[in-house]
């Protein structure tokens, strides 16, 4: 891929052969977000997992201490008195059977969508729309609940989900280029000890094979994973 001037001098000032310090890689990564918007900014954890063993999947939540940086839209499935607790938790979208229809019909301006468990029947149809886009409504992701309130104020707060893909590469956005450097490093030791404690007992050997944290526009910067790791404890 031709790369332009801008990446290429970003590029330069990158030691591709150097794991970096998770201090070193975020202000690094801050310096080199230089497009004119604010860039987010992204970790990728290569996990020593085979994702087609259903014993080695690596998939959960984590709330962020210091959110995403972007506003979450979220859309919520729900009947009778649960719709107004949604509302009153700040859901951007309630409703129903109505909803189900509006997204067959091809809409879906929203991030995240959460769904009662006695909705489940009509958003199950949805799957092939929904699934695709990472937006179906999970009990393990715990977005089926009864929990509206807490669950709505956790994702608005900056609660993100993760899985591992079939690269066994696990992505995550832990904040925005403008954050401070010291809550990116919070977000981004958040997410690596939210992945040490889902650790499948079935993973052998080093769990933590390769980190790279990037801008939406910069490229890659590795950092050591024994030192992020040992930023947790």
């Amino acid at each position: 891929m031709k790369r332009g001037k801008r990446y290429q001098g970003a590029l330069a000032r990158v030691d591709r052969e150097h794991m970096y310090d998770p201090v070193e890689a975020i202000q690094l990564v801050k310096e080199l977000a230089t497009a004119r918007f604010d860039e987010t900014i992204e970790v990728s954890i290569k996990l020593g997992v085979d994702p087609r063993r259903a014993d080695q999947q690596v998939r959960g939540t984590v709330s962020l201490p210091h959110g995403t940086g972007k506003t979450v839209k979220v859309l919520v499935f729900a009947k009778g008195d649960k719709q107004k607790e949604a509302e009153e938790a700040g859901a951007d979208i309630v409703g129903g059977e109505e909803l189900a229809e509006k997204i067959q019909g091809g809409w879906l301006e929203f991030d995240v969508a959460v769904a009662t468990p006695d909705m489940m029947s009509v958003v199950g149809r949805l799957g092939k729309i929904l699934g695709p886009r990472g937006l179906m409504p999970n009990p393990k992701a715990g977005t089926v609940t009864f929990d509206l309130a807490r669950t709505i104020q956790e994702l608005k707060a900056g609660r993100i989900e993760y899985r591992v893909d079939k690269t066994s590469i696990v992505h995550a956005p832990i904040g925005k280029a403008s954050f401070e450097s010291e809550k990116l490093l919070d977000n981004f030791t958040a997410f690596i000890d939210a992945l040490v404690r889902a650790r499948p007992p079935a993973a052998k050997g080093q769990f933590f094979r390769s980190i790279t944290v990037s801008s939406t526009m910069g490229p890659g910067i590795r950092v050591n994973p024994l030192l992020a790791i040992q930023r947790r404890q």
